[in-house]
């Protein structure tokens, strides 16, 4: 009797150091990165407007633990090939996107209303507003590729 070899299917949800080059997953990097500038660099300046930075500081503070998290869980393939990681990648990764969205014009405004503060925190938070406008980017291009995956 001849035996079929069988073959599993590849996995659908990266494990390991293929996390880096399959998208959407290897745009959590990049979430990192520049997420991480955006609390750095509003952490870097005197907060002039608390309730406006604060919640620019939250939402990058907190998203960045995120994401942390769902990286190391993919790196370590926590997920076990799961279809329902998928669906909670897209949900965070999409109401993320609009937590940004908010904190990025948060701190655009934040940054014209210090302008007459002072020359170089004023520097700085145009580099923060650019960075939250980044990461919101990379953030809904990770929910779309992963909703239409």
């Amino acid at each position: 009797m001849s035996s079929i070899p069988v073959t599993q299917p590849e996995s659908e949800l990266p494990t390991g150091a293929r996390v880096f080059i399959r998208l959407p997953y290897a745009f959590i990097l990049p979430e990192l990165i520049f997420g991480s500038w955006v609390w750095i660099l509003v952490a870097a300046t005197t907060v002039y407007y608390p309730l406006l930075q604060g919640w620019v500081m939250y939402v990058s503070i907190s998203s960045f633990v995120f994401s942390l998290t769902f990286l190391m869980c993919y790196l370590f393939g926590y997920h076990r090939n799961s279809n329902s990681w998928q669906i909670v990648d897209s949900l965070y990764h999409g109401a993320t996107a609009i937590l940004y969205m908010s904190a990025a014009v948060l701190q655009t405004n934040a940054t014209i209303v210090s302008e007459t503060q002072s020359v170089q925190y004023y520097h700085i938070n145009v580099a923060a507003s650019v960075f939250a406008f980044i990461t919101t980017l990379l953030y809904i291009l990770h929910a779309f590729r992963i909703y239409y995956h």
